[in-house]
């Protein structure tokens, strides 16, 4: 693999990678050059060794352990943005605010993304969404490059969207998404998104170390922002009832200002980030009967004993 034109390093820590600021090495880094670079790495790759693609790590706990896969970051060779007619085509680095804005610079309406934290490739593997739209109900399809480094375009029909969730290829990187929008007037999208933001910095804790929502909401969908919203079955909610809102393990936190986020509030390891929102999940059990599933991505091996 000398040939490579991309960035490869070997026990490469991921701690200053994650919002959170916990977690061990990767095994192997590798951040390509563009997507024929990315192709070519992943065709040469020992088959056994297994692929990770990392974003910019905004909705993710590494385990202090480490991972032992080939973890691909897509870098600058991945972030292009280009308005198509009502379509915008977006590479999967792209992060989702940008995407949001050079679309509504162009009079075209992805103004959901704008708050969402992270890149487009987490987006479209989550299913990503707020104020009732969802990446599901503009993507129109996606370029994936396979494990063998084959490229395969593959329409959003087929990706298995559904709530924080998706049915994406294990070991495939996506590389782009192509969404369809609907018009609006730049100025109107603008002030749209400025709302928005407003009501995120005043309900979330969003200068402190968190990874968005901790858990999925039970009620099987994310906020509307609508005065009929309702709240009975939404991970805040229950949290806050069991009596874990600002609940603490080491470092790690419950916000006090929203009860779905998990903080690192200072040498939190990773081992305390989920070891306390286990114990959230088991006191909500306790106290609802109702199961909360996690929404932030956990992945690798705990720390030696």
């Amino acid at each position: 693999m000398s040939d490579l034109r991309g960035t490869l390093t070997a026990n490469r820590p991921l701690a200053d990678l994650t919002w959170l600021r916990v977690g061990g090495p990767a095994a192997l880094f590798y951040q390509p050059a563009d997507r024929e670079d990315l192709r070519a790495f992943l065709a040469g790759l020992d088959p056994a060794r297994a692929v990770f693609p990392m974003g910019v790590g905004s909705n993710l706990i590494v385990r202090d352990g480490g991972l032992r896969a080939a973890v691909i970051r897509l870098g600058r060779g991945f972030n292009g943005i280009a308005v198509e007619g009502s379509r915008v085509r977006a590479g999967a680095a792209a992060l989702d605010a940008h995407v949001a804005r050079r679309a509504a610079e162009a009079g075209r309406d992805l103004t959901f993304l704008r708050t969402i934290p992270g890149s487009i490739g987490g987006a479209v593997a989550m299913n990503a969404g707020c104020y009732g739209s969802y990446v599901s109900d503009h993507l129109v399809e996606v370029t994936l490059v396979h494990r063998t480094g084959a490229v395969e375009v593959v329409p959003a029909s087929e990706l298995g969207l559904a709530y924080r969730s998706s049915a994406l290829p294990r070991g495939s990187v996506l590389v782009e998404a192509v969404f369809e929008t609907g018009a609006g007037d730049p100025e109107a999208l603008a002030a749209r998104m400025d709302e928005q933001l407003a009501k995120r910095d005043a309900t979330q804790p969003v200068k402190d170390r968190t990874a968005g929502s901790t858990f999925r909401n039970p009620a099987g969908f994310s906020s509307t922002g609508r005065a009929d919203d309702t709240h009975d079955l939404k991970a805040w909610k229950l949290i806050t009832e069991a009596g874990m809102k600002g609940a603490r393990r080491g470092g790690a936190q419950m916000s006090e200002k929203h009860a779905n986020f998990l903080v690192n509030t200072g040498g939190a390891t990773a081992a305390d980030l989920e070891a306390l929102g286990e114990s959230v999940r088991k006191r909500v059990f306790q106290t609802s009967g109702l199961s909360l599933d996690w929404e932030v991505m956990r992945v690798g091996e705990p720390a030696p004993r």
